[in-house]
């Protein structure tokens, strides 16, 4: 597993993080100017999910605020982890309706990029969506697969998950907006991935699965939902089976240069 300069903070006996002021001036600066630049790209089940999550602006929220709406809306609650987690633990998370959050903030050195899914990303960018029907019970199955899954299947599957849940873009009424979690906490990626700069494709699974990805640059590519039903109803098809003819039919060449070592 990679190694990280964040260490998460730990709870005291009742639960409660004690985070100091400067993270969360962090957390003040980030939720400030991401709720700015969300407006009018962001989908609509995002949006309902912030008004029902009620986010503090002025510090870091505690997670058992988050896990009392969450639990109220769809039976999810959020889990503390450290910075980074095996594939293992990810998924027993998943398959049990918890989603993990690092109780750990960027520092301001990092503040508009880091590799690492700080508490920011997790809470900011995933759970307002874990208030969504639809959206959380795809995200249950997923993890349930992923549980079952080998390790080369878990390879495809984690594919799945980075151009939905972290990167997707979905057709609405009102034109195209964004779902994904990795897209809403990063204020160049919000705007860019509405543009005409990166290739938007029509969703299909086992193309998704098929398309490399590097984390640390800008998406060269994204698919796009025709609604945010199409993620319950593909919780209720043979994703399994999608990944077996992923796999037999192999990747598609990168559409992007190779990372070039450190």
């Amino acid at each position: 597993m990679k190694q990280t300069q964040y260490v998460a903070r730990e709870p005291d006996a009742h639960g409660f993080i004690d985070y100091p002021q400067q993270e969360h001036a962090v957390w003040n600066t980030l939720i400030t100017r991401q709720l700015k630049v969300i407006e009018g790209r962001a989908c609509q089940e995002y949006l309902d999910g912030i008004d029902q999550l009620k986010l503090p602006h002025d510090r870091i929220p505690q997670l058992g605020e988050i896990n009392k709406v969450l639990g109220a809306t769809t039976g999810w609650q959020v889990a503390r982890v450290p910075a980074l987690i095996p594939f293992q633990t990810f998924f027993e998370l998943l398959a049990s309706k918890r989603f993990p959050v690092a109780t750990f903030i960027r520092t301001p050195e990092e503040l508009d990029y880091l590799q690492e899914p700080d508490i920011f990303h997790e809470i900011f960018g995933h759970c307002p969506l874990l208030t969504n029907p639809w959206f959380a019970e795809f995200t249950h199955t997923y993890g349930k697969l992923g549980l079952a899954a080998t390790k080369e299947q878990r390879v495809y599957l984690a594919r799945l998950y980075w151009m939905t849940i972290e990167f997707g873009l979905m057709e609405t009424a009102q034109g195209r907006k964004i779902y994904g979690g990795g897209i809403l906490s990063s204020p160049k990626e919000t705007v860019y991935s509405l543009s005409d700069e990166p290739e938007h494709q029509a969703f299909d699974p086992i193309e998704a699965m098929r398309t490399p990805y590097r984390i640390d640059i800008l998406q060269p590519v994204y698919f796009v939902l025709p609604n945010m039903k199409r993620l319950f109803d593909l919780a209720h098809e043979d994703i399994m089976g999608m990944v077996h003819k992923a796999m037999q039919l192999g990747l598609h060449a990168p559409k992007f240069p190779p990372k070039v070592a450190a």
